[in-house]
């Protein structure tokens, strides 16, 4: 065999495995903005969270992050502690970045767990006390939720509301 039968017979075998070979699909691109945490989601879904903590007559600061923890929208409502807004902060970046509330973090931190002294590290971001929560959408974490000012439980009650709500908010965008 010479150098051009070689040549051609590596030619045609590629070209039969390009015939045989299953057609390549392209993933999904999802354009509609539902896995991603924007700006008008974030402030719509602070307005519901800042109208409930109203109804409870508790001043809170409400902060949205992205899944990565990155701040997207923090609102202070007249009356709040200026030290709820770093631990509302703080409460988004624990949440998205150990993928659960802050009250479940909570349980997994007392003496004795798996997580006991979590709350020393990251220089000192996380937060282990209820009022964080993680935003997802079709099984999809898409944000985190934080809200301070009240009494843990209340913080709770009060981010629980804006999880629940979430999926609302999004579809009405």
């Amino acid at each position: 065999m010479n150098e051009q039968d070689i040549t051609n017979a590596v030619k045609s075998v590629l070209a039969q495995m390009k015939e045989t070979a299953p057609a390549e699909t392209k993933p999904h691109i999802c354009k509609c903005k539902k896995h991603q945490m924007t700006l008008a989601l974030a402030n719509a879904l602070i307005e519901k969270v800042k109208a409930k903590a109203s109804e409870m007559g508790v001043d809170v600061v409400v902060a949205v992050s992205d899944k990565a923890g990155r701040p997207v929208a923090i609102q202070c409502m007249d009356g709040a502690y200026i030290a709820s807004f770093d631990i509302a902060l703080n409460k988004t970046y624990t949440s998205a970045s150990l993928k659960m509330s802050t009250a479940q973090l909570a349980e997994l931190s007392q003496p004795g767990q798996d997580l006991y002294g979590i709350q020393f590290t990251n220089n000192g971001k996380i937060v282990i006390f209820g009022g964080g929560e993680v935003l997802e959408y079709d099984g999809r974490i898409v944000g985190a939720l934080g809200v301070s000012g009240g009494t843990a439980a209340e913080d709770t009650a009060i981010a629980a509301y804006g999880k629940e709500v979430f999926k609302e908010v999004l579809e009405c965008l």
